[in-house]
């Protein structure tokens, strides 16, 4: 099994998008897989500027920058994946610009004029299913407690599996990674010991990947699980007088 990781983060390497998707690829090498991380912040990516040239006869679904940046490379190596992991932090609410760069740049392979129905019975046109209709996981990861921050991604990647046809076989949100000091302090560790049984649950998710082809919900739950040694936490985080208590003991 071939398992791609695209990553959108702006900090590449050195963010904590890349340390969690090397914890999936631990635990998918270790069941077999060939695993590669394309790190979309060291590569050339032009914006779709909606020109229209790749639907027209005489260029169709060839894009006007299909030679002069690294979009067609991706588009190679997401064709001989099995599976794609889609991993971005959160920047403003939303996935990372360069995420969305990329993901713009799938105009150019659909002809829009061809309309059909999606297998989820919606309104679409062609779409190049050996691209991006593979199955793919969703790797959120963001420095806030609040499950309002990711919303944005997790509707948007539920809507891009229907109209796209690609089944989205894991989500995981992996909020507080400034408390936990990016996955790099081993006290921090110690300090937040949920983090631990998160990271060996993602660990476990890549594993799973290959041996299932998805990630079990009892994986994703303890995987996004919050990290804060509070009881009940994930229930008090809901109520405003908890906050204002909480922000004035804890140190980001």
């Amino acid at each position: 099994m071939k398992i791609l990781a695209i990553n959108g983060s702006h900090s590449g390497k050195r963010g904590y998008t890349h340390f969690l998707i090397k914890k999936i690829f631990e635990g998918a090498t270790k069941a077999g897989a060939d695993c590669e991380e394309i790190t979309l912040a060291k590569l050339t990516i032009n914006m779709c500027k909606a020109c229209g040239v790749c639907n027209t006869e005489k260029h169709l679904l060839k894009c006007i920058y299909e030679e002069k940046d690294d979009v067609a490379m991706i588009f190679y190596k997401m064709r001989e994946a099995d599976i794609i992991v889609y991993a971005t932090p959160i920047y403003v609410f939303n996935m990372s610009g360069l995420m969305k760069i990329f993901i713009d740049r799938i105009n150019s392979t659909g002809n829009s004029s061809d309309l059909r129905l999606s297998e989820s019975g919606l309104f679409f046109h062609h779409i190049s299913k050996d691209i991006y209709s593979k199955p793919f996981v969703t790797l959120i990861c963001h420095d806030n407690f609040e499950n309002e921050m990711s919303k944005n991604v997790v509707s948007y990647f539920k809507t891009f599996s229907k109209l796209l046809e690609a089944p989205q076989v894991g989500t995981i949100i992996r909020r507080s990674g400034k408390i936990t000091g990016q996955g790099k302090s081993k006290e921090k560790e110690e300090q937040y010991p949920k983090i631990s049984e998160s990271y060996k649950a993602i660990e476990h998710a890549g594993n799973e990947l290959v041996i299932k082809g998805k990630i079990s919900k009892k994986t994703q739950k303890i995987a996004s699980q919050d990290i804060i040694p509070v009881p009940f936490f994930s229930i008090l985080k809901k109520f405003k007088g908890f906050k204002k208590k909480a922000l004035s003991k804890l140190k980001m």
